[in-house]
């Protein structure tokens, strides 16, 4: 796995193709440490659920990972970002106390992890459009709630996933008790904008000729120059590199490399991200580059922003100005002081709390008013 998010992506789209048919066998290298994690993440508990399947979804079928320790617990269907980086190869790194209150869906999208390693993806480039995704997200959401009865569930959206769970939410709030956005895009051209400034301000800051130099080359941007691909890879690459995707780090070696001990996916599932990243990178670029929902005066049901205070990737700023405008049956800005973009990975304590305090009450009858 080379990336995440549409950002760390571009950052590294022009030498991806180099990777994207290198699957080594990492068995014996990481099969033991495997192993443990797959001992230490088996749900026992009699009441439990763990199941990974596929399932039809949008006319093919797309592979969900489904966790918790008891069944009884609201559902939280996370979108990940990407566009084609599931979250799901690197969920034993945050996310086994949520499954104590939450039952836990992982949806691969389409073009993503396993359903790209299962799934042929001959002829579905034309598919591969922000409105079938949505389409492809409200017939999750669908799904899940009928196979574990339940009449709504929580839906929570990551970098590129805030952009299909926006949308979702707006289309169909009849089956969402709450949207919580991480990481989220308000206005594409906008947090492109925030985010080249802060690179060319801290490479000033620290001196660093080189990065100066590229972004330079590319001022102003966006400008008034179309956004290509080219352009983004500088834009997004010193950002990044002075903590904008994980806070106080120059890299995210962490996540990167985190799916090899992942228990679920196997070789062929890892080597498929990065050909998912290929295949949906430039059909979606864009209309990615398109989005804004700052025109956005009403959201129909609950809406709760989780923020990176560092989070140069998909800038918080604009994220808190819309929150503070936007009409809602409840709101709620959170703000993580020691995250960036990885927000579930790089506070892992204060998202549990921060879902338990002002998202859970509203999906568990007679839980509660959420904490203001």
């Amino acid at each position: 796995m080379r990336s995440t998010l549409l950002g760390a992506l571009l950052a590294i789209a022009g030498i991806a193709s180099a990777h994207a048919q290198d699957c080594p066998d990492t068995a014996a290298r990481y099969g033991e440490a495997r192993e443990i994690v797959r001992d230490l993440h088996r749900i026992v508990a009699p009441n439990g659920v763990q199941e990974s399947y596929a399932a039809r979804i949008g006319g093919i079928e797309q592979w969900l990972t489904v966790r918790g320790q008891d069944r009884a617990n609201p559902i939280l269907l996370f979108v990940h970002g990407g566009p084609a980086s599931p979250a799901a190869p690197t969920l034993w790194q945050f996310q086994r106390p949520l499954e104590e209150y939450f039952t836990v869906v992982h949806w691969d999208q389409r073009g993503a992890g396993m359903t790209i390693a299962r799934t042929p993806h001959e002829g579905l480039g034309e598919t591969v459009r922000i409105q079938r995704y949505v389409d492809d997200a409200i017939e999750v959401a669908e799904y899940v709630r009928r196979r574990y009865g339940k009449d709504k569930v929580i839906l929570v959206g990551h970098s590129w996933g805030t952009v299909v769970g926006m949308h979702a939410a707006l289309r169909r709030p009849d089956l969402f008790h709450a949207y919580v956005g991480i990481g989220q895009v308000i206005d594409t051209r906008e947090n492109e904008r925030i985010s080249f400034e802060y690179g060319l301000r801290q490479a000033k800051a620290h001196g660093n000729a080189e990065a100066v130099r590229e972004m330079e080359s590319i001022a102003p941007y966006p400008g008034d120059q179309p956004i290509t691909r080219e352009r983004i890879i500088i834009a997004r690459k010193w950002p990044q590199y002075y903590g904008g995707l994980t806070a106080f780090r120059d890299e995210s070696t962490y996540y990167y490399r985190g799916p090899r001990l992942s228990p679920d996916y196997e070789d062929r599932d890892r080597c498929a991200i990065n050909q998912g990243s290929l295949f949906t990178l430039e059909r979606l670029l864009p209309e990615f580059l398109q989005v804004d929902f700052d025109h956005v005066a009403s959201f129909p049901i609950p809406v709760v922003m989780f923020m990176g205070r560092h989070d140069y990737t998909t800038p918080s700023q604009p994220t808190a100005n819309w929150l503070e405008r936007v009409k809602s049956p409840y709101k709620r800005a959170v703000w993580f002081e020691r995250s960036a973009h990885m927000i579930p990975w790089e506070e892992p304590g204060k998202t549990l709390v921060s879902l338990l305090e002002h998202v859970r009450p509203l999906a568990v009858s007679g839980a509660g008013a959420p904490r203001e």
